[in-house]
């Protein structure tokens, strides 16, 4: 088997073209990463929604960000049991090793995995997120929200999926706040918490006011003038 065919043909196109632009700009800080290590000031827990790439959205560097994504953006509770636990280990090793100095939990429009969690609610008979999957069991995570945030009467499907995604980042916070080494340095001011939730279609970013809760938006006339602009 060649080369080229060990993977998949577009990954060998991208990473050539990675090679021609990316890779060529940023050679110096490949290396310097190399040599020095890591240390980015910011995680970010996402979503692996393939339409949600932070280092795209935030137009970031190698090395700028440490990134963890998962099903719905979701940051479990402080649970040091025998199970296993990816996102948990991540935190602690971007809070304690790494020793970041934010975490930011963002959200996106049209989650699969909120919607679907909506739409079981509604109808648990055909509730699309068996609770014997590894999926539906992890969302589970996002019931203190739901029982928090519920469908309001005659209100669409879809608006309210966008409430609960929106509800879920303050619980993925409040849960973050449940670790003893988040919440230790978020009380001696060395470490900073923040919500944030970008809309696929629009391109709007919007982030989350620590006091109330409301997500309001970020950069809004760069936002609108890009959306004005031209396209060729």
């Amino acid at each position: 088997m060649s080369e080229i065919a060990s993977l998949p043909a577009r990954l060998v196109e991208g990473y050539q073209a990675f090679l021609g632009a990316s890779f060529a700009r940023e050679q110096a800080r490949f290396k310097e990463l190399a040599e020095m290590g890591q240390k980015p000031r910011i995680m970010l827990i996402g979503c692996c929604d393939s339409r949600v790439s932070p280092e795209v959205i935030f137009d970031a560097r190698p090395g700028e960000l440490f990134v963890v994504r998962n099903v719905a953006n979701m940051a479990p509770p402080y649970a040091p049991n025998d199970d296993y636990h990816g996102t948990s280990s991540a935190l602690e090793f971007a809070v304690m090793g790494l020793r970041v100095e934010h975490i930011v939990v963002m959200g996106h429009g049209r989650c699969g995995g909120v919607r679907a969690y909506a739409e079981g609610e509604l109808d648990p008979y055909q509730r699309p997120l068996s609770p014997g999957d590894f999926i539906g069991k992890w969302m589970t995570l996002i019931e203190p929200a739901a029982h928090d945030t519920p469908m309001l009467p005659g209100e669409d499907i879809a608006v309210y999926s966008e409430r609960l995604a929106e509800a879920s980042v303050r619980q993925s916070i409040a849960n973050l706040r449940t670790f003893p080494c988040v919440k230790t340095l978020e009380e001696k001011g060395r470490l900073s918490l923040h919500g944030a939730f970008f809309d696929v279609m629009s391109g709007r970013l919007r982030a989350m006011d620590p006091v109330t809760g409301v997500f309001t938006p970020v950069a809004a006339e760069s936002h609108a003038a890009a959306l004005s602009e031209p396209r060729f």
